[in-house]
């Protein structure tokens, strides 16, 4: 990055003064002085931590072509697929989850902007959501780069990214016309094991010699697994298999750019997308005893519910731009929109048939589909100052940002009602029947990244949040990075992370129930409700890691180790705030509620050796040495001891790629308590396993471009057992650590013209 010359501090101290960050869209730019190399700003000094990782397209090209970008992130260190419970309810909503902070502790960014759709699905009684996340707005194609970054860099993005972040840019307008049309096809060997297909275009170029434009859209399918996948290893009851296996996806997006040079110093952007996503059902109920929903009565059977679209989530967002390059530095000041509307069936909201859909005897006059709509409006922006103090280059960055938002999920907060009969505790403190929540929070943050010496870079960080509903919170941080001579480095960093609470968790209004099995022992006649709490903390954890990197232009190596010391993590309470009375009798009153302590820490590390002119070898690895929480000892989730990636890639010609790769992943532990109920629980652990492809890619010709493959070469599968704990019939027949389906041997083929 090239700005102009740098200036005293007397005169940042003089343009602090009158600063706002609306003022550089009317400030007139002065003449501009030649252009000189200056330091980086905070934001591109904290990129080049050790717990960053950055994919390229190139990357995604030369690397075997995936259905999902979860399939590439998974592969970076300190990135593993989780669900977002360690019960393992849900099990194959597998989503990012960086360091073991779990997947609602990972922030998914598209161009800089959250994509928060995944909070539009209510969090079930052990936090899980049935969900695949927010990876998978963008085709693989359409990107330009991923930026994954783990521990203290993620801090300085706010709420929710405790763990890490996923930062997805798309390819930007490009000087002349291009274009391109991708055809995708992934065959599993086993049948039951769902097929995939994608077919998408970019379109690129300029409309004017000021005015460039890019386009992408696209089809996409998944067809469900079979919904006896899993037949004779998990529970079954009257023909049906409890645990399902992967559920279907049908996509439909487009999504466009419009870039404006109003001077060579200005520009101006209008950012627009529309998507939608259905799940295709393979038989999930969320709890293993949901078996009586195949007999049909209050729930609609699973199998006349099979490969149907249970699920519809729409994606609608827009945003306007303005980038600045001035004589004291640069600006951006951006407003976005965003609304996602989670079309789904009715759910049953107690019991074990929790999360079951509901058929018309169950939903007693009430409606047979809901919309749960997430809207955020927010206005963000930051200026970068260069200047000299001291003998010392330094970059200031000043931003801020401003956010609405609301949630409506009428089918998640209604009244407790199943074939006639109510569940409804009466007169409970706080359900008022008000299907709405909305927040407005904002945040002002200030980075320098200060050149100590040609050798020592520190960069210290502060953002304060305040938020409508919890309060006032501080965010500081502090990176430093030290060249030990021409290839060595040492590199380190802490910062304190937060999360406030979804608005499920600390809604009163948001209320499940279970008539006893899901209690703690000794639970009154009525069973226990849990109730959404409006008292709760903010999660918080202060992060470190420090690392020492070697880099000679060929060969690159790192090791970083990483600690999050987490506190406040919001679960299910499980100590009663009262009793209520329903037609059963009295019941007890639980809260979701901030737990002490937990501790998550580990070591990465990366190695690239270039082991001639056309063959490179790239490692890297994630070692766990801690996740669990303090009160009870038990893990946050359910992850590797270790992950180990592995690639080799032979570039014989400049038009032939061919690549093979490993991933080993390391023995898997599940819970051996259920916290919910208060009970011992057994299950067996997932031994080591490797899952092993090769791929080829080959340039046809100048526009037509080839990659073939196969994934999971030597067919090692995984079936899901049931649920490690939780809400279920046995807890001595848990299912420990399969909780999740692992896919065998297929074959992939991919196409693309371009022009």
């Amino acid at each position: 990055m090239t700005f102009k010359p740098t200036y005293p501090l007397s005169a940042v101290a003089a343009a602090l003064s009158c600063l706002t960050l609306a003022a550089p869209v009317w400030a007139q730019p002065v003449q501009q002085l030649e252009s000189i190399k200056v330091i980086s700003t905070a934001e591109e000094e904290l990129k080049e931590s050790l717990g960053v990782s950055i994919i390229t397209s190139d990357d995604i090209e030369k690397n075997p072509s995936v259905t999902d970008l979860t399939d590439i992130l998974r592969k970076e260190p300190g990135v593993n697929l989780t669900g977002s419970a360690n019960s393992g309810m849900r099990g194959n909503r597998r989503q990012i989850d960086i360091r073991g902070m779990g997947p609602d502790n990972t922030m998914v960014l598209i161009d800089g902007k959250p994509a928060t759709s995944r909070n539009a699905s209510r969090q079930g009684w052990t936090g899980e959501r049935d969900t695949d996340g927010d990876t998978g707005w963008v085709p693989p194609e359409a990107i330009e780069r991923v930026e994954v970054l783990r521990g203290p860099a993620a801090a300085r993005y706010g709420s929710g990214a405790m763990g890490g972040v996923v930062n997805i840019i798309t390819k930007r307008p490009t000087d002349a016309f291009h274009g391109s049309v991708t055809a995708f096809r992934q065959i599993q060997e086993d049948g039951k094991e769902g097929d995939n297909w994608r077919t998408n275009f970019n379109l690129s170029g300029p409309i004017s010699d000021r005015l460039g434009f890019r386009v992408y859209g696209g089809y996409s399918k998944t067809q469900p697994d079979a919904i006896d996948i899993n037949k004779g290893r998990a529970p079954e009851k009257n023909g049906f298999v409890d645990a399902s296996g992967k559920t279907g996806v049908r996509d439909k997006y487009i999504n466009g750019l419009l870039a404006l040079d109003l001077t060579p110093e200005q520009r101006v952007e209008l950012s627009f997308g529309s998507s939608r996503k259905s799940d295709l059902y393979s038989g999930d109920t969320q709890n293993t005893i949901g078996s009586s929903t195949e007999n049909g009565g209050n729930f609609i059977p699973v199998s006349e519910l099979y490969n149907s679209e249970t699920t519809i989530v729409y994606r609608n967002t827009i945003g306007l731009s303005h980038h600045g390059d001035w004589s004291w530095g640069t600006s951006r000041l951006e407003a976005s929109y965003s609304q996602t509307r989670n079309n789904r069936g009715t759910e049953g909201l107690f019991g074990g048939p929790e999360g079951a859909f509901l058929s018309g005897q169950g939903t007693s006059g009430q409606d047979l589909r809901y919309n749960s709509v997430l809207k955020e409006s927010r206005l963000d922006g930051e200026v970068n100052i260069p200047f000299m103090a001291g003998g010392m280059d330094q970059m200031l960055t000043v931003g801020g940002e401003l956010l609405h938002e609301s949630l409506n999920d009428p089918g998640s907060l209604r009244t407790l009602m199943v074939g006639g009969n109510s569940w409804e505790p009466p007169g409970l403190a706080g359900r008022n029947g008000k299907t709405k929540t909305s927040y407005t929070s904002g945040a002002l943050y200030v980075e320098n990244n200060m050149r100590i010496s040609p050798d020592f870079t520190l960069t210290p960080t502060i953002r304060f949040n305040q938020h409508e509903e919890f309060g006032f919170n501080v965010s500081p941080g502090l990176t430093a990075s030290y060249a030990l001579g021409d290839f060595w480095s040492v590199k380190g960093g802490i910062a304190r992370a937060y999360k406030t609470p979804s608005m499920y968790q600390s809604n009163p209004n948001y209320l499940l129930y279970s008539q006893g099995i899901g209690c703690r022992p000794g639970y009154p006649a009525g069973g226990c409700y849990l109730q959404g709490n409006d008292d709760l903390k903010s999660e918080t954890s202060i992060n470190k890691e420090i690392g020492i990197a070697y880099d000679d232009g060929e060969l690159s190596t790192s090791l970083t180790y990483f600690r999050n010391d987490y506190k406040n993590k919001i679960m299910a309470g499980v100590d009663s705030y009262g009793t209520v009375t329903n037609g059963r009798g009295p019941a007890d009153i639980l809260k979701w509620e901030n737990t002490p302590k937990a501790v998550v820490s580990g070591l990465e590390g990366n190695l690239f050796m270039p082991l001639s002119d056309t063959v490179d070898w790239n490692t890297n690895f994630t070692y766990m040495l801690e996740s669990k929480d303090k009160t009870y000892n038990q893990p946050l989730s359910i992850i590797p001891k270790y992950t180990v990636n592995s690639y080799v890639r032979w570039m014989p010609t400049e038009k032939l790629t061919l690549q093979a790769n490993v991933t080993w992943y390391g023995k898997q532990e599940a819970a051996d308590f259920d916290i919910r109920k208060g009970t011992d629980v057994s299950g067996p652990s997932l031994n080591p396993y490797a899952l092993v492809g090769f791929s080829a890619g080959y340039e046809i010709s100048k526009n037509v471009y080839i990659k073939a493959g196969v994934n999971n070469f030597f067919d090692k599968k995984l079936y899901r057992y049931g649920l490690s704990n939780g809400n279920q019939a046995s807890v001595t027949n848990s299912a420990g650590a399969r909780t999740y389906n692992e896919h065998g041997r297929s074959l992939f083929v991919d196409v693309r013209a371009s022009f």
